[in-house]
């Protein structure tokens, strides 16, 4: 026998798990048998694909037994693959996931309450330990004759050695603690298997011990002679759902299909389950989540649509089956037409999974779009989770752009809540060239802006754009049904308002405080211009047209991403303000030379960028409330 020491992120999540993740300890089944559900959907695979194991013959099953009386027992077995002593120490003796030690350490009490977080890194193995004190292992891998047997109480180490089994698979032995001794129950199996598993597409036996009395038949002592019958039955559907026609799936069914197989405890949003005849035949069954994945934005995310192919299970880890931007999306893709045998480099090419993937995007968006114009409400707690990575199909996805412009949402100054473009077209007034937005920040500090001041007063809505990906997005989009798309905070969209208000006279007093200004701050902007648009604001920053906003260059250069040092700022200027009177008046230099740079970092302030010396900033404050 071999005593091993967990690696350290394992014992760390251990402690996770017994004392605080798993707020719902019955969960612990469910990870079990997805499980062993895993192994025998890969046996089968490779028995039709894999030349060692081509051929093998096997009916796969689940089983699960219990023992009761004093030290009570849960047994869950198949015949799936099964796991040799590497493939023991290396998935049970540590986390596959790199980012998962690194998650851990960055959830919240409360976040470390949801039952569903450990399922979806694939290690629900340990939440075995929320209900056992020791738990015991015994697999043998197809093709091979030896099995090994693993052992731990969860507490640091566990032990590995030689053991023997009858056919390939897996059996787990939980010895049940305090915390588990409910779960050695018939009614307790069935239900937990009915709640969580029902769908699961192969059989799930249940063996028990069944007493009963019978009157006829007395025992020395006259009394009716009890017997005990030893049953196993099947307590799940096993059917694959997807496959099944949609009027005669109730909606409990989908709902229960989708926590079984996503390890979400919540319904779905909502679904889409579509049969392609044809040229091509495949079934797809999509689920939108109520919340969003939580690696959703994370560069590995976890895929969640599962490839099979005529039933047979292919992958769950193709980044290719749908692209990045939905990402967020759940769910099957089950064709008639692709080999059994394909490879992940194969399927990026293959022109049946091609079109499936094209076609499957078409469906999703134009679902998406007949829920907006449906059922608004549904379609803003939609976009409350899921507006982020749309965007980002709009400048990944051509094809489809003009679908998603239809489908992305934004903030407004006018408008509570989020608007659509067409929307916002609908709202413009007639004299209105342009549709306006504002981008960098958050939410609140673009609100706020100085350089929406005079665009209120015109009665000009403009969108607020605080994603971060905001100015690359719209950046990509320039126009939407033939009416620009123009950032106030970039020196073009200035050209609206001149049009339509007397221009501001540049008198000869006018040009020399510009050249006032522009002297005292020297290269720390990239040009001085009297504004056009301030009413009540001193000054405003804006970049030139084809220069990326000053809050992008902060996030880019966060990201060790270009050098910025050469682009500047335009610095606007209200010469009816009366800070930037004083200027104009001052001889002093050195006044001047502070008020001017004051000036300029409240602008900043104003777009939430720091001043690049906020203790000289703070200085040169002080001194002008001093004076």
């Amino acid at each position: 026998m071999k005593q091993r020491k967990f690696k350290t992120e394992v014992s760390e999540l251990l402690q996770l798990i017994i004392h605080s993740l798993y707020s719902n300890k019955e969960i612990f089944l469910r990870e079990l048998v997805s499980n062993s559900s895993d192994a025998l959907d890969k046996l089968k695979y490779l028995s039709l694909t894999d030349e060692k194991l081509k051929g093998f013959a096997f009916e796969p099953r689940i089983d699960i037994s219990f023992t009761e009386g004093d030290k009570r027992t849960l047994t869950i077995s198949d015949n799936g693959l099964g796991m040799d002593e590497d493939d023991l120490a290396n998935n049970l003796g540590t986390i596959a996931s790199s980012g998962t030690k690194k998650f851990l350490a960055s959830l919240t009490e409360e976040q470390k309450k949801d039952s569903n977080l450990i399922g979806q890194f694939g290690v629900g193995f340990y939440s075995a330990f929320m209900v056992a004190d020791k738990v015991e292992v015994i697999s043998r891998k197809a093709g091979e004759e030896i099995a090994h047997k693993w052992s731990s109480t969860g507490k640091g180490t566990y032990s590995l050695e030689e053991t023997t089994r009858e056919e390939q698979g897996t059996t787990i032995t939980l010895y049940l603690g305090e915390e588990g001794t409910e779960f050695a129950n018939r009614w307790q199996i069935q239900q937990l298997v009915k709640k969580y598993s029902d769908h699961v597409a192969f059989p799930i036996f249940l063996s028990y011990d069944q007493e009963s009395v019978d009157d006829k038949k007395k025992d020395k002592d006259g009394n009716p002679l009890k017997t005990v019958e030893h049953k196993v039955e099947q307590i799940n559907n096993s059917s694959a759902l997807w496959r099944n026609n949609k009027n005669d799936i109730t909606p409990e069914e989908y709902n229960e299909f989708y926590k079984s197989s996503s390890y979400d405890s919540e319904d779905p949003l909502f679904y889409i389950h579509t049969k392609a005849e044809g040229a091509i035949e495949y079934t797809t069954l999509f689920f939108i989540p109520a919340k969003a994945p939580f690696d959703m934005n994370q560069a590995d995310y976890r895929p969640g649509v599962k490839l099979f192919v005529k039933r047979v299970y292919i992958t769950d880890d193709d980044k290719e089956l749908l692209p990045t931007y939905l990402r967020f999306v759940r769910g099957i893709i089950d064709s008639e037409d692709l080999p059994l045998n394909v490879s992940r480099e194969i399927l990026q090419q293959n022109r049946v999974m091609s079109s499936i993937r094209n076609a499957s995007v078409k469906k999703l968006l134009s679902e998406f779009q007949k829920i907006s114009e449906q059922n608004p409400d549904k379609y803003a707690t939609f976009i409350e989770q899921y507006n982020r990575p749309l965007k980002e199909g709009l400048y990944s996805d051509y094809a489809n752009r003009d679908t998603l412009l239809e489908l992305v949402r934004f903030k407004s100054s006018t408008e509570d809540g989020y608007v659509s473009l067409a929307s916002y077209k609908e709202r413009m007034s007639t004299d209105q060239k342009s549709i306006y937005y504002i981008t960098g920040g958050k939410e609140s500090t673009l609100k706020a802006s100085p350089l929406l001041e005079a665009y209120r007063k015109r009665g000009f809505e403009v969108l607020i754009m605080s994603d971060d990906i905001d100015d690359i997005v719209v950046g990509s989009i320039g126009t939407y049904k033939d009416l620009p798309l123009k950032a106030i905070n970039k020196s073009g969209a200035v050209d609206d308002l001149k049009s339509d208000e007397e221009p501001v006279e540049k008198t000869k007093e006018s040009k020399k405080l510009i050249k006032k200004i522009k002297k005292a701050l020297g290269d720390k902007v990239k040009d001085v211009v009297i504004s056009s648009r301030l009413v009540e604001s001193p000054a405003v920053v804006v970049v030139d047209e084809n220069d990326p906003s000053v809050q992008m260059q902060q996030l880019l250069k966060s990201m060790g991403q270009g050098d910025f040092e050469d682009i500047k700022p335009i610095l606007e200027v209200n010469i009816e303000d009366p800070m930037v009177k004083k200027i104009e008046a001052s001889d002093d230099d050195e006044y001047v030379a502070d008020l001017c740079s004051v000036l300029l970092d409240q602008a900043l302030l104003a777009e939430g960028v720091m001043p690049k010396d906020p203790v000289a900033f703070t200085k040169k404050l002080h001194s002008l409330l001093s004076r």
